[in-house]
């Protein structure tokens, strides 16, 4: 608990530990970064990771989408970005320079198990998810947050049929994690 310190965002202070600044002779408590949504008749969302699934939700063919590296930039203030992909089209490689991010490749095989397991590792209720083929359902299910999204490769109904919300698109997606009280509005009871 931060009661009678100055509180910080994770960036800064990194900005102020590379400044040259004696942070020991300061009064801090370093926040990680998190989106907290109070939902009236579903209970209060602490996220902290976004889980997003690549081809199909953040590229099309292997080819990351327009204006999604600006966005997603954005919200890496506010929560850490995981990316899954099984590479379908060997093209993971450059959506990763260009996102500043490294994906974690699936292995063939079993994909809905690994990317639940994968949430579940991170604490399932501190997870957005984001996807829309069906190895994306279960991650969907078990995050604290499932999102999907319709896309040109469309979206499987098993995935529907899990998420909390429905977008039509990533960047409606992005949107509102960009303005979190859009979340409450949908989902509040």
């Amino acid at each position: 608990m931060c009661d009678y310190f100055t509180i910080l965002s994770l960036a800064d202070a990194v900005l102020w530990q590379g400044s040259g600044l004696n942070l020991a002779s300061l009064n801090y408590c370093i926040i990680t970064a998190m989106i907290e949504l109070n939902i009236p008749g579903k209970g209060t969302l602490k996220l902290e990771h976004l889980v997003i699934d690549v081809n199909g939700t953040l590229a099309l063919d292997g080819q990351l989408l327009d204006g999604l590296s600006r966005s997603l930039r954005i919200l890496r203030d506010r929560v850490e970005i995981h990316l899954l992909t099984t590479d379908t089209h060997g093209k993971q490689h450059m959506i990763d320079q260009q996102l500043g991010l490294q994906a974690l490749r699936i292995q063939p095989g079993n994909e809905a198990s690994q990317k639940e397991a994968y949430v579940r590792q991170l604490g399932s209720l501190s997870v957005v998810a984001i996807g829309q083929g069906a190895n994306d359902s279960a991650m969907l299910k078990t995050a604290g947050l499932g999102i999907c999204v319709m896309s040109r490769e469309g979206a499987a109904i098993e995935t529907l049929l899990a998420a909390d919300i429905l977008v039509p698109d990533i960047y409606a997606a992005v949107d509102l994690l960009e303005k979190p009280l859009r979340v409450v509005a949908t989902l509040r009871k």
